[in-house]
């Protein structure tokens, strides 16, 4: 059944956005990400704007986020004083980043930036996941535990001024810290539709020192309230927010997610991040052949 887009200006078959929601949410419940960053590039790969599809994604990941701050709620997985202060950030992000994409939209070169970033986000994290995996891998095979790291924040956040006390993850450090992370994930929101947990949690994890129990529910938390105001602002200021599209993925995600949480406890956790790294990477080389491919026609002429 085809369906009109009308922000992003084309007919598409329904079916086929709610199946690409489905793989998009089966991947978030199999791996536990939000899946943005794998929506807007799949949805440009189908052939919608790259402005449309990014501040569409971002729609969809705050509906999909919705179920899991809930959940980790009820567990006491949240901070929520070191949620706000990240939602503040990411709220001050979602401007800096609006105006950013209207600056690039006004020059023209919003479809190239965003195609850049993602070859270089997915490229980078995608490597690094591979290389985590394969050690993760090897060491299981070999019958030995991977070594634990120490829970500790980086020097970089030590040294900042004005410390807060974080009871809930156990933390007394700047607020200025989590409140430049939540800024980065805002601009991020807002140019390429993604949620920003791949990002979050290892920064949280690694720079802010975190402990493992509250990482997942706080950065659900940020990216439920980030991702809507990015929404809003997207719909305010770009006009490229397409809610048809929008309704279609998160259909799609919510009965995907569903069945890959349970396919992820019948696999062993390495090699669903084994698997989740090569998808990251395998994205990654198909933006760099959209950006690099020279197409049989390089101009197209139509008589009216």
């Amino acid at each position: 059944m085809d369906l009109y887009l009308p922000i992003a200006n084309l007919s598409v078959n329904a079916l086929v956005i709610v199946l690409l929601g489905a793989g998009v949410g089966l991947l978030s419940g199999m791996f536990g990400v939000g899946g943005g960053f794998l929506t807007t590039p799949l949805l440009i790969f189908y052939g919608i704007p790259p402005t449309v599809a990014a501040a569409s994604a971002a729609s969809q990941v705050t509906g999909a986020s919705v179920s899991g701050v809930f959940a980790h709620f009820r567990r006491g997985g949240v901070d929520v004083k070191m949620g706000g202060v990240l939602v503040a950030g990411g709220i001050v992000g979602a401007f800096v980043g609006a105006f950013l994409f209207n600056l690039l939209e006004a020059s023209g070169q919003i479809d190239t930036v965003i195609a850049i970033l993602y070859v270089v986000m997915l490229g980078s994290i995608g490597s690094l996941m591979l290389k985590e995996a394969f050690g993760a891998v090897r060491a299981v095979r070999s019958g030995s535990a991977p070594k634990a790291m120490r829970r500790r924040h980086h020097p970089m956040v030590a040294a900042l001024p004005l410390r807060w006390r974080f009871y809930r993850s156990g933390l007394y450090i700047s607020p200025l810290a989590p409140l430049l992370l939540g800024i980065a994930t805002g601009i991020l929101t807002m140019l390429l539709g993604v949620g920003g947990g791949f990002i979050l949690i290892p920064a949280m994890l690694y720079l802010l020192g975190m402990g493992a129990q509250v990482v997942v529910g706080t950065s659900l938390f940020q990216i439920l309230f980030v991702t809507a105001a990015a929404t809003m602002v997207h719909a305010t200021t770009t006009k490229a927010v397409d809610i048809v599209l929008a309704v279609l993925l998160l259909i799609g995600s919510v009965a995907g997610a569903q069945v890959g949480t349970r396919f992820a406890a019948s696999v062993k956790p390495e090699y669903l991040r084994l698997a989740l790294a090569l998808i990251v990477l395998g994205v990654a080389v198909r933006m760099v052949l959209g950006l690099t491919w020279r197409p049989d026609e390089i101009f197209s002429v139509v008589a009216s």
